[in-house]
């Protein structure tokens, strides 16, 4: 017994007649024929008699035929539901974070996304922000949070989209009692304090580049005590009087308050965070639903 035969009892049981049960259906006259002929032999019942006013129920087909329109019911709500589900978002989305979360809005984000596409499946990976843009151009990450730095062209600037979302600056934090030192104190009279150095896939690295070594604006090499690959643990180091190094603007000025950290009034270097994906993949339905739930969070972007 298939469902095209009891389509086509259905729709004659209710035109009353073959002719119109053919052309609600879009199929000829004979094949409806058949399919009712068929139905009668599966069934071992006559659902439908011919009277000299059409097709008309018997008191089996009477019987069967809210059984059959329920059939037929659940087959389209089966449809539907398949329909609609080929049409949502799934798979794997595997997002590069920085820094912490609380500054990426990165639980915003996720909110947003998963309200959007509830069966994607996010995958989360924490590095520094080249090594982040670097896993994206080779395809290991399908996404990621970037720190772009003043005439940043990245590395492929034809391949990859950078969405900014927020520019700020970092400012550079000293150890308590360090005020005379930092305070008045352009790049070259700083260049000669210690300093905390970070990798170079960090953004740190990158933004002393432009201030101290071969080709910077100084052109002084900085007195580098430590290297250190946490913003947790450079803040940490800065504390306990190690060196100088570069913090966030508003985390320089909370720990300035809190905690009496000097901070250097005449030097800063700006910076954006980012989100970064390749190009090519802008349409893939998971990177394009997160740059969606970007546009929600970060509006102003």
């Amino acid at each position: 017994m298939n469902i095209q035969s009891l389509a086509a009892f259905v729709a004659v049981a209710r035109e009353g007649s073959l002719t119109r049960a053919a052309q609600k259906l879009h199929i000829t006259q004979p094949a409806v024929g058949l399919h009712i002929k068929n139905l009668h032999e599966q069934t071992g019942l006559r659902l439908l008699t011919r009277t000299a006013h059409g097709m008309q129920l018997t008191a089996d087909g009477s019987a069967l035929l809210p059984l059959a329109e329920k059939v037929l019911l659940s087959v389209s709500g089966f449809k539907t539901a398949a329909q609609r589900r080929s049409k949502e978002i799934r798979g794997k989305l595997r997002i590069g974070t920085i820094l912490d979360p609380e500054f990426l809005r990165l639980g915003m984000l996720l909110k947003e996304l998963l309200a959007y596409a509830r069966h994607l499946e996010i995958v989360l990976a924490h590095g520094m922000s080249g090594e982040v843009l670097q896993r994206v151009m080779r395809s290991e990450l399908d996404a990621g949070f970037y720190l772009c730095v003043p005439d940043d062209t990245l590395a492929a600037p034809d391949t990859v989209l950078c969405k900014i979302l927020t520019r700020f600056s970092y400012r550079v934090l000293a150890p308590v009692g360090w005020e005379s030192q930092v305070r008045d104190k352009d790049w070259r009279q700083l260049a000669a304090l210690p300093w905390l150095s970070t990798p170079p896939q960090s953004v740190h690295h990158r933004l002393l580049s432009l201030v101290f070594g071969e080709g910077s604006l100084t052109g002084l090499d900085a007195n580098y005590v430590a290297l250190v690959d946490q913003e947790a643990s450079m803040l940490d180091l800065v504390k306990s009087g190690v060196g100088l190094s570069l913090v966030r603007d508003h985390i320089a000025l909370r720990e300035a308050q809190a905690h009496g950290l000097a901070i250097a009034n005449l030097v800063n270097l700006d910076c954006a965070l980012s989100f970064v994906c390749l190009r090519e993949r802008m349409d893939d339905p998971p990177v394009a639903a997160a740059l969606m739930a970007l546009d929600r969070v970060w509006p102003s972007a």
